[in-house]
Parts: structure tokens; sequence; C-alpha cells
């Protein structure tokens, strides 16, 4: 189960050198890349070592080991770093142990592996819901490396509201299909690394309390900026899913 304790970092300098499983992720903040990538190495049963990184830093120790200056990376014994959420999903496949997170008729892990990439790719819900949030900090004072490195622009932006729902009325169609088919699960009938993808990015959309997800009073304001139209078209179906999943496979509260 979750904990409000925050984890137990290693830095760079103390974890480049261990052996197993090393996961950097953004501390102290509930990244959902990051979240999804913990949630997901936790049902597959694959220990890791907690890692620091700094959000907007430059994170040079951190670039020196892994070319890399964002989270989540993963990176396994001396085998390169992954950051995609579709590696990192295949490497707790690989390494851990339990029920497999993709569903096991073909058809079906290819809906589950689109749904998660609707989820957390770019152009998708996480991905498009940021560029949202950054919509008031869209001045001076934000970088023209922030900008490139999120693809800020005002035809992104002002896009995004759009392709928020219509990733949020394609989950809750799908969703509505497995409710007739007397399932609960998104795809099949267990748990898919796609009920966990869904789970850890909705709060970006449907907020957790401050109980369930302790964050920084700046990141709960943008998180709860939701926008009238997102609003709307949220079902509270997937808000129940979601919370579901979260008591049940991740545990509550976060700890981050």
């Amino acid at each position: 189960m979750g904990s409000t304790m925050g984890l137990d970092y290693l830095s760079v300098a103390e974890a480049r050198d261990l052996p197993g499983l090393r996961l950097v992720l953004s501390a102290n903040v509930p990244g959902p890349w990051g979240e999804s990538a913990k949630a997901v190495f936790r049902a597959r049963n694959v220990p890791f070592v907690p890692v620091r990184q700094e959000v907007l830093q430059p994170n040079e120790e951190l670039v020196a080991w892994t070319g890399i200056r964002n989270a989540p990376v993963a990176v396994y014994n001396d085998e390169p770093p992954q950051t995609g959420w579709l590696e990192i999903v295949l490497m707790a496949e690989r390494l851990g142990s339990g029920p497999s997170l993709l569903p096991d008729d073909p058809l079906d892990r290819a809906l589950a592996m689109g749904i998660s990439s609707e989820i957390c790719s770019p152009g998708g819900l996480g991905w498009t819901r940021r560029l949202e949030m950054m919509l008031p900090h869209d001045n001076e004072s934000w970088t023209d490396n922030i900008r490139r490195g999120y693809g800020l622009s005002r035809e992104a932006v002002d896009q995004a509201p759009d392709r928020i729902a219509s990733i949020l009325k394609g989950l809750s169609k799908q969703l509505r299909l497995q409710r007739e088919r007397g399932l609960e699960y998104l795809v099949g009938s267990r748990l898919s690394a796609c009920d966990i993808h869904w789970a850890c990015f909705s709060y970006m959309v449907a907020s957790l309390s401050e109980a369930n997800c302790p964050m920084p009073a700046t990141m709960r304001r943008l998180y709860d900026a939701v926008s009238d139209h997102t609003r709307a078209v949220l079902d509270p179906e997937l808000v129940r899913h979601r919370d579901m999943v979260l008591e049940r496979h991740v545990g509550l509260p976060l700890s981050f």
C-alpha cells in the first residue's frame, strides 16, 4: 500500500554502480509517467531503487550517466537506460513475476497497448493535458528549451481541449463495453498496464484529494484547473474505475 512518507531516494552517484533496477523519478512530485512506472514494476513484483531527479533542473550527473535529463528512467544492471512507457512495461514483463500486465489474446494485447499509447505517448492524454496546464505560463519566463521540450505552441494548446475530450470519450466507450460483458477492467478479464496508466494519469483531469496525493500547492493549482469542456465529458465511471485500480492494485495514499 502507499504511504504518506516520501521515497528514500538515492543520488545518481550512490545508485549508478549498484546492481539490479534503478528507477529515476522526479523527487517529491506525483509525475504520472513516474507513478505509472513505479506501479507497473510493483504490480510485476520487480524491486527497484528510487533515484532522485529534480524537475526542470539540468541534472548533469543524471545526463552523464544515462544521457537523459528527465524522468522516469529505468536502468537494469548494465543494460541501456529505458525511458518510454512501452519499454518500461516490456522490461517489467521480462523481469517480473505473477500475472502479466498484457492480455494473452493478441488482439486484446494490441488494444491494451493502443489504449496506453493514447494515455502516455506524445500527443496522448498526459502530454496534451500538460500543454493545457502550461497555458497560464505562456510568457517570457518560460525558456525556449521548455517550449521545445514539451511542444508548447499556440496551435497545440488551442487543440488540447478537443484532443483530451476525444481520448476521454474513447476510454469511456471501452469501459462501458467491458461493463456490458460483465468485466471490470479496460481490456480482458484482469488488470492490464492500460488500467494502471489510466489510474496514474487520471488525476491530471480528476484530481485526487490532498490526503491521497499530497503535492506542492503550485502543482495542485495546475492539476485542479480543469476546463469546463473536460469536466463535461469526464465519465464518472472512469473515475470510479480509477479509484478501484488505485485502491486495489497501486495503493493509497501515493508516496513520492
